[in-house]
């Protein structure tokens, strides 16, 4: 059954397991930054990975970068992120709690204890740093990743020959000084955004691209109107819809789409709702933006965006640059300055919603299942000999070998066979591979499912084409082998 586990637990569990633990936690941890332990680093490498297949390797129109994290300071001046990028931070006149909220909500919300919030003044959310070691710059850690693609377009249209409209892609580290950092990794001071800019001719609304997969994508929405009403109720409805009320133009509803359909593929759509912004909390840069919130345990949070930047970003840097942006566009021999669409992802919450999503607790096994999908998983199999030494040993030991070539693979012989299974069920492992004495005789492997606990038996020749079909989804486990007998879950 699944379970709704805290904040709190959701951390205990990350950190018992090898998932993710408190950054310098010897000296007592630092707030707001967290490093991924073995198993959480092959799980955010996984998911990064599927990101980039998703969104650049599956779309003719994507090209990806990978960026400086410190940049000219002038970036930011051109940006507004120094005029514009701040919160506010206040304190709870009743129970003294102290934490931020947006400018637009100062008088308008209260604590959670029911108390009203004193205004601490504004923060300017940039982390400031120097560089040279004797003539010293006052520059910036990014606080995006976004500016890097606006000030290398031009450079990148050229290398990579791409015409309008195409889009530059990244993922990486991002950092905000944070007033309040909380609730584990969703809100840190250090963390990964994957994000891209898609470039559009100025005065193209009309998107190719847009077909009924994207506008019959079905959305519960919780739109500007209700907000402003005082409501949170949602609404379903679909991509097409919200096109046809105006809400967004088809580019921009293209890419909502596809993020929603990213989120079916990791299997966390279920939990997912889009808020449109209301007109006066929208970003300095944007015409519409929507969020895609997941439903944590804490609450319905942000762990995606969708915004329309216009031309703003490629105007401002020419201003402040004195350099020119317009390209040439093929289609109506033209030089224009293109508008953007933005989708941007916090990685860190998508990787916390599939933990979240994930844990389960087998009544039946009476041990925690992480149902994490097979791609995505640390390891995608584990090897198990039933003996410690002869030739079902060292038969074990070639398959592993064979296995470690193409996948993530354990090899465990410590404990009984249910007790390992009961491990690799913990930190999401889809298949274990066991090696018997029947092995050495018949060349054949049993491979057990991590949900349903059933198990086949696999020609040993045939095991890497077996699980390579199950983990990308070609195979379903049952038509993997032959069904046998199940005797130890």
């Amino acid at each position: 059954m699944s379970v709704e586990l805290s904040i709190e637990e959701l951390a205990t569990f990350c950190k018992r397991k090898g998932f993710v633990f408190k950054s310098s936690e010897i000296y007592g941890g630092f707030s707001g930054f967290w490093d991924y332990g073995p198993l959480g680093a092959e799980l955010f490498k996984n998911l990064k990975q599927d990101f980039w297949r998703w969104f650049v390797h599956s779309k003719e129109n994507m090209t990806g970068i990978e960026a400086s994290i410190i940049s000219h300071p002038r970036t930011w001046k051109a940006s507004g992120h120094l005029a514009s990028f701040s919160d506010v931070a206040v304190v709870c006149k009743k129970c003294k709690k102290s934490t931020k909220i947006d400018k637009s909500e100062l008088g308008k919300v209260k604590c959670e204890c029911s108390g009203e919030y004193e205004s601490l003044g504004e923060f300017n959310l940039m982390f400031k740093t120097r560089v040279g070691a004797l003539n010293q710059s006052d520059t910036y850690l990014r606080g995006e990743t976004a500016q890097a693609m606006f000030m290398d377009f031009k450079l990148i249209q050229e290398t990579s020959r791409k015409q309008l409209p195409f889009g530059i892609l990244q993922v990486g580290k991002c950092f905000r000084n944070e007033i309040a950092p909380r609730d584990f990794l969703f809100r840190s001071r250090e963390f990964t955004i994957g994000e891209f800019e898609f470039f559009i001719h100025p005065h193209e609304m009309k998107c190719a691209l847009l077909d009924d997969t994207h506008t019959k994508v079905k959305v519960r929405l919780l739109d500007a109107e209700s907000q402003e009403k005082g409501t949170d109720a949602l609404k379903n409805t679909t991509i097409g819809q919200m096109v046809k009320e105006k809400r967004l133009d088809e580019w921009h509803a293209y890419w909502l789409a596809e993020q929603v359909l990213w989120f079916e593929h990791l299997g966390i759509a279920e939990k997912i709702k889009i808020r449109e912004h209301k007109k006066d909390e929208l970003s300095h840069y944007s015409s519409a933006t929507f969020d895609l919130d997941y439903e944590y345990s804490f609450g319905s949070n942000e762990l995606a965006g969708n915004a329309n930047r216009g031309q703003y970003d490629l105007t401002q840097h020419a201003k402040e640059s004195k350099e020119k942006f317009e390209i040439f566009d093929e289609k109506s021999k033209e030089r224009v300055v293109p508008r953007v669409i933005e989708p941007t992802f916090g990685m860190d919450r998508v990787f916390l919603a599939l933990l979240c999503q994930a844990y389960t607790y087998d009544k039946k096994r009476e041990n925690i299942v992480l149902r994490l999908p097979p791609r995505l998983a640390p390891y995608q199999a584990a090897v198990f000999p039933l003996v410690s030494k002869g030739k079902a040993y060292e038969l074990a030991r070639a398959v592993y070998q064979e296995l470690l070539a193409e996948f993530s693979v354990l090899f465990d012989v410590s404990g009984s066979i249910g007790r390992r299974y009961a491990r690799q069920d913990e930190i999401g492992t889809p298949y274990c591979i066991t090696i018997d004495e029947d092995s050495v005789k018949d060349k054949c492997a049993t491979i057990r499912d991590r949900d349903s606990t059933k198990q086949v038996r696999v020609p040993i020749k045939e095991l890497s084409a077996a699980v390579r079909s199950m983990v990308q989804g070609k195979k379903t486990f049952e038509k993997a082998g032959t069904l046998v007998e199940t005797r130890v879950k």
